[in-house]
């Protein structure tokens, strides 16, 4: 399998399951509905493991442009596979929350909360406000990248890096998350709402375009942000 595949394939796993989490809590008549922000954390967490577990040793298991763009900027990573692994992670993302979108089929008619439905696609903060969602974005994803750098420059079991970086997810969540839902991941925020503005959902609302910048700026700022300071002050 090509490395362009392994990252279409793993974030599909990955937004297949951490969009389901969402789906799960939050639409009208599903057997998990109202369980809760730490179901959402831990779901996520664990979508990220799995995706690394599926294909790390295939693509590297980036499943995020903003580490790909932090991991070139950095030299760990060739400018010339970024664009590639870049619509790779787009593609498995618009498919991953289509299989959402089927798996909850019977779901979104039953469901009135047009903001509700677009929460299950992609991100919105609590507060709006420009500035202090970026900045939560930036925060998080500097955080990401630099906790993954850290993981990967231990000597580990093998396998064990990808629950490492599912944990460190679920931590960022649990911390971080609360202002804008913790995109931390432009794929995982642009594919999907994508996804929300091409499939027929049931009474859907809009796809929310004026907010969507800041989960692709903020998490390529802080991710970038994240690998100048691991080589910086780790020297690795």
């Amino acid at each position: 399998m090509s490395a362009f595949m392994g990252e279409v394939i793993g974030t599909m796993i990955l937004v297949l399951l951490g969009c389901g989490v969402c789906a799960g809590v939050t639409l009208a008549k599903s057997k998990s509905k109202d369980s809760g922000w730490i179901v959402v954390t831990v779901g996520w967490g664990i979508a990220v493991a799995m995706g690394g577990y599926a294909v790390g040793s295939i693509s590297g298991a980036h499943l995020n442009p903003a580490l790909t763009i932090a991991l070139a900027c950095i030299g760990k990573f060739p400018w010339s596979a970024v664009g590639g692994y870049i619509v790779a992670q787009m593609i498995g993302a618009i498919i991953g929350a289509t299989l959402v979108w089927l798996a909850y089929l019977a779901h979104w008619g039953e469901t009135e909360n047009k903001a509700a439905k677009l929460g299950v696609f992609s991100t919105a903060p609590a507060i709006k406000n420009t500035p202090a969602n970026l900045i939560t974005e930036i925060i998080g994803t500097f955080v990401l990248v630099l906790g993954g750098l850290c993981i990967g420059s231990n000597q580990l079991a093998p396998g064990l890096s990808s629950l490492l970086w599912g944990i460190l997810v679920l931590a960022i969540g649990l911390s971080l998350g609360g202002p804008t839902g913790y995109a931390i991941n432009p794929a995982r925020d642009l594919g999907p709402r994508i996804a929300h503005a091409i499939l027929p959902i049931a009474g859907k609302g809009d796809s929310d375009w004026q907010y969507a910048w800041i989960p692709v700026v903020g998490p390529i700022i802080g991710g970038v942000l994240g690998g100048f300071f691991f080589i910086t002050f780790f020297g690795a």
